[in-house]
């Protein structure tokens, strides 16, 4: 059963139903779900399907791509090939062997097939320009785990496959709602709390969360699949990212300097913590980064697109470098352990942050404002004589000349407004206002997990929102 996905599954409808020829790329990062998409969508109706096979010479792989077409019905006499361009000629004689209406061509993990000297994405191109784009009758679709080959080596060709692609489908991690949605299809005895906490360690990966026991508690499944030594998602870092980008090495460099700066880094940070050089090549791993979801790029109201800051999003790599990266010889108990610790709570808060961050338009729909042009960043501040200095995690900079200064509070037992918060809130509403244009009026939004509880402070913040209005589809 597909748990959301509804836009994607009407695209690859959309490209089905085509009066011509479609290529379609199916991407997104690791655990994301783009096989389970497509097999589900067409209930593995292919005309031809083949998964490429990891770390494997070009000679081994051209044989398996063989057999596949020999056990889909392309005749025996066909002779073995000896390099891609006949690999593809051999693809062309299974199709015109085909009376379907639409044929449907499945290449899964394609980076995998492209090995050194193998010539695969010229025989590929030719494959797609010069035999099936001159048909009306095929739809190729296309997915891999190696994103960034496919954004670099299809997306951003500047050969034969430039703007060949037709449909391009991102498919992006499942929003809160989606989530409880697919808590409700696995039987898992959870509430809202509970998923609010899984979000924050897996965000709204589909396959970690398909790997929760419903006889467990989210707590305990925490502990078992990420933090035991044999857990089986206890290597899943090193797993997503290697298996992602091609040179690993890198991007984990970047990510590394950005889990520890909570605002995130501007490109020249990111060089000095991440001991990169400044090149084209970081550009292109900034750029992939955006592309899979992992960090995201914004600029202050008050900075130039050079200064942009760059922040990570993504709630398993914060997880990761908080807690399963030192996690050694932790038992059973572990996470419940750690649960009174500040690191624990200081992560809560960060995390919480995050899920926000990741539900900016359920925000907006809450206060009203949905329908609003609006540009969503963070902001600090150094201490001046003038000022204090001051971080903001979350802006809506609004077309209606209104700024939403958006405090976020992780308290599952309701958050207490106490006077030196409020005083805080304040500061920030006063200091922001300073590097504002006059026009632009400034408004505070607090939004909790679990509600406020009533005081007397509680009332000076008029716009209130709690988790419950992440959850709206």
């Amino acid at each position: 059963m597909i748990v959301g996905r509804k836009e994607e599954i009407r695209k690859l409808k959309r490209a089905f139903d085509s009066e011509y020829s479609e290529f379609v790329a199916v991407y997104g990062r690791r655990r994301i779900g783009k096989t389970f998409l497509i097999r589900e969508t067409f209930k593995d109706n292919f005309t031809f399907q083949y998964t490429g096979a990891f770390n494997v010479s070009n000679k081994e792989q051209l044989n398996e791509f063989y057999l596949c077409l020999i056990n889909q019905g392309l005749d025996e006499s066909e002779k073995s090939p000896k390099d891609w361009f006949e690999a593809f000629h051999l693809l062309e004689h299974l199709i015109n062997k085909s009376h379907e209406r639409r044929k449907v061509i499945f290449i899964d993990e394609l980076p995998w097939m492209e090995t050194r000297n193998s010539k695969f994405l010229p025989a590929f191109e030719h494959f797609w320009n010069g035999w099936a784009a001159t048909r009306k009758d095929i739809l190729l679709i296309i997915c891999g785990s190696a994103t960034s080959w496919i954004i670099n080596k299809i997306f951003r060709n500047k050969g034969g496959l430039y703007n060949r692609v037709t449909y391009k489908i991102l498919l992006k991690q499942f929003s809160l709602n989606e989530c409880e949605e697919l808590a409700l299809a696995l039987r898992l005895t959870t509430n809202r709390n509970a998923i609010i906490e899984g979000y924050m360690v897996m965000g709204g990966i589909p396959y970690y969360w398909t790997k929760l026991d419903p006889t467990k508690s989210i707590g305990r499944n925490i502990n078992d699949l990420f933090l035991m030594l044999d857990g089986e998602l206890h290597n899943e870092f090193n797993y997503v990212y290697s298996s992602m980008f091609k040179n690993p090495e890198k991007y984990i460099k970047v990510i590394e300097a950005l889990s520890g700066k909570k605002s995130g880094l501007t490109r020249e940070e990111i060089i000095v913590n991440g001991k990169l050089e400044s090149n084209g090549q970081l550009s292109r791993i900034l750029e992939d980064l955006i592309e899979c979801g992992f960090i995201r790029k914004y600029c202050h109201t008050d900075k130039k697109l050079r200064d942009a800051i760059y922040q990570l999003v993504d709630c398993y790599s914060l997880f990761y470098y908080q807690f399963v990266k030192n996690a050694h010889n932790v038992d059973e108990d572990y996470w419940v352990k750690i649960m009174p610790t500040p690191a624990y709570h200081t992560w809560c808060g960060l995390s919480f942050e995050r899920v926000c961050l990741l539900h900016t338009r359920q925000i907006k729909l809450a206060l009203g404002i949905s329908g609003i042009l609006a540009n969503i960043f963070s902001w600090h501040v150094k201490a001046n004589d003038y000022h204090p200095g001051v971080q903001i995690d979350l802006l809506i900079d609004r077309a209606d000349n209104v700024v939403d200064v958006c405090e976020m509070k992780y308290a599952p037992n309701g958050y207490k407004m106490t006077v030196a918060s409020l005083k805080n809130i304040k500061t920030k509403l006063s200091v922001l206002q300073q590097y504002l244009p006059a026009r632009k009026y400034v408004e505070a939004v607090l939004v909790t997990s679990n509600g406020v509880v009533r005081n007397r402070y509680s009332e000076e913040i008029l716009h209130q929102l709690t988790a419950d209005q992440l959850f709206v589809p």
